[in-house]
């Protein structure tokens, strides 16, 4: 709403200001990766710049055969993954 009162000018809370769609047929390559979805590439890439050790695709595919958190749709939550790792520490795993 303008100062004076006039709501014509206010856009409302459908105005998006990015210029982009969410939604079904958005293309998921166009947003960037998150801690809670990223691809296994991803993940390897990730866990290798922080753990100053490289960490491969295989690894953690063997990972999740083992039984590591994985989405439906393939990805990886490092959050979830990390909370995996910790509980197998114990075990020698």
């Amino acid at each position: 709403m303008t100062r004076d009162g006039d709501s014509t000018s206010d856009p409302g809370p459908a105005a998006s200001t990015s210029g982009r769609r969410a939604g079904p047929g958005a293309n998921a390559s166009a947003n960037p990766p998150t801690l809670t979805a990223l691809t296994v590439a991803q993940a390897a890439k990730v866990l290798s710049a922080a753990g100053g050790r490289r960490i491969t695709e295989d690894m953690l595919r063997a990972d999740i055969d083992d039984g590591a958190p994985a989405n439906a749709d393939g990805t990886l939550n490092l959050v979830h993954y990390t909370a995996w790792l910790v509980r197998e520490v114990p075990r020698g795993d």
